[in-house]
């Protein structure tokens, strides 16, 4: 199948199997109860996608702009499995044996969960399958329940979440439980910790507490966050998803947080392992004490846990599982699991990283223009200058009052982003707000990269809501107006990743992207972006606040113009937007017919790609119909 790993027969079997999970039991019964009845509602839905003519969707690889196409189906997929993961636990949940931090993690995961599953729906593209109306209204009625659910988990430190754990509870279930890899792995961590270099410990000292709570509980959904990761659970071919599914993971190699397999474990200093990622965003929200043993933490080192990696390493490999590669202390993982070491350049890095706290604005600006070079000419350096402790010192840099070292910095910090583990460091170092400062008052190169920065780490879903809660959608829609040419472009890719997400469709259309937009489809000059300008409107389109604003500015008019004369993928985006705008709307489907849509539809139904068939033959349909409508009244 097409489009991920779980075909649409398997996800109606998924549902079944949560739909048969005893929910009428248990503290958490309420919240078992509900989520089970919102996936019930699915079912329909998916039962309609597997008789749909167009299989479920595939990535198309022409254009990186369109890749969103794909993300809602592995978005439900993943949200899905986690919702049986949960239910089995929350439903197993016993209060008198259980500390309020177990409590606390189940409510966290019933948040992360209900945000996946409404994030995936907000995605779907309805045109692209042929679901009836009241299976339509079912799922709608679903998503409306999942956002009020939202709305009353609220965020990791909201008042309503402390409340929901304010009982006492005694004893963490789960530390009865214990098995002898985990006794034998809580004994090594002072061992292990010793052989931990100096710079390692430092970058993982206690952060100051954060004065905004914009980290919500999407920045803790890590699981198929980029693109490239999101690429191989969609390419993933159905013979291993069965066999993965048949596995079951060993609790051990599991997460507490996240409840899924490990690929970085990091050991805190209750001697609890976590993923790297996951306890670090814990703590970076300002929780002081072990997510399991609810223990104060003594301090914020984070410890790798080798053996525990060796051994989830050996399980994989034994069972045929792809392991994620990653690096740790200046050593990077090779495609055949073998680690290169890469510590012979860190002590010249180190000096030059020590320089960009200089009291000398002269050394500050020699050091940020030498590790901007340095970050861009490998993946290696690229490493070794995050392991160094560089990023924090370069965000700190972003406000330097000396233009040329503030875009080295912003320079620097997009060579980073490349790599994809240094996305989490710069999102934990807080730098999207002082990125967004570069944005709107920085010269034009540093508002360029500020803008190529916001892009790159906009590629994890989870950053593209806190990129968006931050004020850069209005920055970068002011660089899309008045911007310099590759300013413009910079901005239009940033904009495009950033409005995937349904709830930045409104925030952009607030901050007047619609406009520039429109008018860059009538601009006829050798520097036209009539590409880029398609290509948000077609993601824009599908968010109902949107379509009344594209369609406030006329842009029907230049919408049939480019459907008319322009190259293929052009064509193509306009015959998706036009679908988008005209669809349930008679007058609007008479109105392009008189325009002159039907010819350029016909050729695009005939010669286009396939998605480009698909939405010139329902837009012909929708003409046939409303030309019927009107020719019996």
């Amino acid at each position: 199948m097409a489009g991920g790993a779980i075909t649409p027969a398997s996800l109606i079997g998924l549902i079944s199997e949560i739909n048969e999970v005893p929910v009428n039991f248990g503290v958490f019964k309420k919240d078992c109860a509900d989520l089970a009845r919102r996936v019930g509602l699915l079912t329909h839905l998916i039962e309609e996608i597997r008789d749909s003519s167009p299989p479920p969707p595939e990535s198309d690889a022409s254009s990186s702009l369109i890749s969103y196409e794909c993300d809602w189906w592995s978005d439900l997929v993943v949200g899905l499995q986690a919702a049986k993961r949960l239910l089995s636990s929350a439903t197993s949940f016993q209060a008198r044996e259980s500390s309020d931090g177990a409590a606390k993690r189940i409510l966290f995961q019933f948040q992360c969960v209900t945000w996946k599953l409404e994030k995936a729906l907000g995605d779907l593209p309805y045109d692209r399958y042929d679901i009836s109306d009241e299976v339509r209204e079912q799922v709608e009625l679903a998503r409306l329940q999942l956002r009020r659910a939202m709305q009353r988990y609220g965020s990791l430190n909201s008042k309503k979440f402390s409340s929901a754990l304010s009982e006492p509870m005694e004893k963490d279930a789960s530390s009865n439980t214990k098995s002898k890899v985990i006794e034998k792995l809580e004994s090594i961590p002072e061992t292990v910790h010793s052989n931990i270099p100096l710079s390692d410990e430092k970058k993982f000292e206690s952060p100051p507490p954060r004065k905004s709570s914009s980290v919500s509980l999407a920045f803790f959904l890590s699981k198929d966050a980029d693109d490239e990761r999101l690429e191989k659970v969609v390419t993933k071919n159905s013979d291993d998803s069965q066999k993965s599914d048949k596995l079951t993971i060993p609790e051990d190699f599991l997460c507490p947080i996240s409840l899924e397999l490990m690929k970085d474990p990091a050991i805190v200093s209750t001697g609890q392992t976590y993923e790297r990622s996951y306890i670090q965003r814990w703590i970076d929200c300002g929780n002081l004490r072990c997510p399991k043993t609810q223990q104060k933490l003594k301090n914020f080192t984070l410890t790798p846990n080798y053996v525990l990696r060796s051994l989830i390493s050996q399980w994989c490999t034994k069972h045929n599982i792809e392991q994620p590669g990653g690096y740790m202390n200046g050593r990077t993982q090779n495609p055949d699991g073998s680690f290169r070491d890469l510590s012979g350049g860190m002590s010249a890095i180190r000096a030059l990283v020590r320089k960009l706290s200089s009291r000398s604005i002269e050394e500050r600006r020699t050091a940020v223009s030498e590790i901007r070079s340095l970050s861009k000419t490998s993946t290696d350096n690229r490493i070794l200058i995050a392991e160094a402790g560089a990023i924090p010192v370069l965000v700190k840099l972003l406000i330097s009052e000396d233009t040329k070292t503030q875009e080295n910095a912003v320079t620097c910090i997009l060579n980073l982003s490349i790599y994809e583990h240094n996305k989490e460091l710069i999102m934990l170092a807080g730098a999207v707000t002082s990125i967004v400062l570069v944005l709107r008052a920085g010269t034009m190169e540093a508002r360029e990269n500020a803008a190529a920065t916001l892009f790159s780490l906009s590629l994890a879903d989870e950053n593209k809501i806190i990129i968006g809660a931050s004020g850069a959608i209005l920055a970068l829609v002011d660089l899309l107006q008045y911007g310099s040419v590759r300013g413009k472009k910079d901005a239009a890719t940033a904009l495009f990743n950033l409005c995937i997400y349904q709830g930045n469709k409104g925030r952009a259309v607030r901050a007047g992207i619609v406009h520039p937009l429109v008018k860059m489809l009538t601009d006829s000059s050798s520097d036209r972006m009539a590409d880029e300008a398609l290509t948000i409107l077609s993601v824009l389109a599908s968010n109902q606040v949107a379509k009344t604003a594209i369609l406030r500015a006329k842009a029907i008019p230049p919408l049939i113009d480019c459907l008319q004369k322009d190259q293929p993928r052009n064509r193509e985006n306009a015959a998706a937007i036009l679908l988008s705008l005209c669809k349930r709307d008679t007058e609007k489907l008479i109105s392009i017919g008189r325009l002159g849509a039907v010819v350029p539809l016909m050729e695009l139904s005939r010669d286009g790609t396939e998605r480009a068939k698909r939405k010139a033959n329902s837009l012909l349909e929708l003409l046939r119909k409303s030309s019927r409508k009107l020719g019996s009244l």
